[in-house]
């Protein structure tokens, strides 16, 4: 499965990367396989709401976190001049926590998001 990241460039800049988690755990269940990535803790898992016309200017990724949209379409951009849009059922992973940051806004409507906080000694690496 594959997830975008943002990060903080060496020069404080913001820029895109996709990612790709490995979903090769398997667990059988009556005759079927479910496959399911590698599990990492999250130390508070939160649920939010931005309204229609929600817009930011550049700010940081408050913690490094896993944001699933639940429903509406969100759009991050980046300081390299690109925006990516993701829709309900997609994920990406903040993770520009120095720089400049990012902008987001909502697109269309309000956007329902689940914010999946990760532990501080969180490794990328590791985890795909």
């Amino acid at each position: 499965m594959k997830i975008t990241r943002f990060y903080a460039t060496e020069d404080g800049e913001s820029r895109f990367d996709e990612i790709e988690i490995p979903i090769k755990n398997a667990r059988e269940n009556e005759g079927q396989t479910a496959l399911f990535s590698n599990g990492m803790l999250s130390p508070a898992v939160r649920f939010v709401e931005l309204p229609t016309g929600f817009r930011t200017g550049w700010h940081h990724a408050p913690t490094r976190q896993i944001v699933v949209v639940l429903s509406g379409v969100l759009e991050v951009g980046t300081s390299d001049g690109h925006t990516q849009q993701w829709g309900a059922g997609e994920a990406f992973m903040p993770d520009d926590l120095r720089g400049k940051g990012h902008t987001t806004r909502t697109i269309g409507g309000p956007v329902r998001l689940l914010y999946i906080p990760l532990p501080q000694d969180f490794d990328v690496q590791r985890w795909i």
